[in-house]
């Protein structure tokens, strides 16, 4: 099986590629903008035309999509999520190829969820940003295209390689900032939040298993399990061994909360306003304390998210296998080991 695989440079992307490659019976081509790439194209600039005439010389029998941004204005948000995967789209159609597409779409497509819930993929989607738009509106580009399809709805994914900036990434590198300078308090914000972690190397063996199956349509891609971020916090310090106290920056300006490492309730005790950076949102050098009042997870889901994933184990055969520990685990080991 030739499959095209869009985006292999990206955190998820690097991941399939990697699944893909130890499938014998895939043959590989990787498209992209990078030099390491076998067709150099860029989605969000080229043509359809273009793309056409590399779909019609590979002759791939599935194409992968992962490439996309999470950052920038709407305008970059759209051009690069949007407007890419109508350009993949329009040369599929036009293709003699007849190649099955797989796409990565994403939880933020579904906006917030109600406490307690399991959001299925019949869901009427209500994304709370620009860039869970731009992502659903590619997701109704690829369902409405005629092509054989799949939406692969990814909720949180972790593990090796999560991006220093996500809030994973930013609550590892405030815990290595804190045992290196031997703080015995780290100061967070954002941690009453829960979403449903999964990790990427299970994400990568869903668009395996996606890539040689007949399933259509949108299907999850998650734990199942929502989980608090102070909780992985705590998790995360259990394995990192950090001792110290998580000063818990939620709830009313004037107040926070504190925790012991291992999650353990301390009370409450006053605001201070030399704040660490609340997870999720990076502190602007013109603002000292910018920290104090930016707390929502920053990808407009609201408090609560969790996955119904039955879709996937009916479909695709695919459960997740990798514990969010094991994940965090891999994310702290790369945050001690920068400099």
């Amino acid at each position: 099986m030739r499959v095209l695989l869009i985006g292999a440079n990206g955190y998820i992307g690097r991941f399939v590629a990697d699944r893909l490659l130890a499938d014998p019976a895939v043959q590989l081509t990787v498209l992209g903008r990078g030099d390491d790439a076998d067709v150099r194209f860029d989605l969000a600039t080229g043509s359809p035309g273009a793309l056409t005439r590399f779909l019609d010389a590979v002759h791939p029998g599935v194409v992968v999509n992962c490439a996309g941004t999470t950052r920038g204005g709407a305008r970059e948000l759209t051009r690069h999520n949007t407007v890419a995967v109508a350009t993949v789209c329009e040369a599929l159609r036009r293709s003699g190829c007849g190649a099955r597409l797989v796409q990565l779409g994403c939880s933020a497509e579904y906006g917030p969820s109600q406490p307690n819930s399991s959001t299925a993929e019949d869901a009427v989607p209500r994304p709370g940003g620009p860039y869970g738009v731009s992502k659903l509106a590619a997701t109704e580009l690829v369902l409405g295209s005629g092509l054989d399809a799949v939406v692969l709805r990814v909720f949180s994914p972790a593990g090796p390689g999560t991006p220093a900036g996500s809030p994973l990434g930013r609550l590892a590198e405030a815990m290595r900032r804190a045992m290196q300078s031997g703080d015995g308090e780290l100061k967070l914000g954002g941690l009453g939040v829960q979403r449903d972690f999964v990790d990427v190397r299970d994400v990568a063996r869903a668009v395996h298993a996606a890539s040689l199956s007949a399933a259509q349509g949108v299907i999850n891609i998650g734990s199942g399990r929502a989980v608090r971020l102070r909780d992985a916090a705590a998790v995360l310090a259990r394995v990192a061994g950090y001792g110290g106290t998580l000063q818990e920056l939620d709830g009313p300006p004037g107040t926070h909360t504190s925790h012991g490492a291992h999650g353990g309730h301390a009370g409450h005790v006053a605001h201070t306003p030399h704040l660490r950076p609340a997870i999720g949102h990076p502190r602007g050098e013109s603002d000292p304390h910018a920290a104090s009042v930016a707390f929502p997870y920053p990808d407009g889901c609201g408090s609560w998210q969790q996955a119904d994933v039955r879709t996937a184990r009916d479909r695709l055969g695919w459960r997740p296998r990798i514990n969010l520990e094991e994940s965090l685990a891999d994310i702290w080991m790369e945050a001690a080991c920068r400099i």
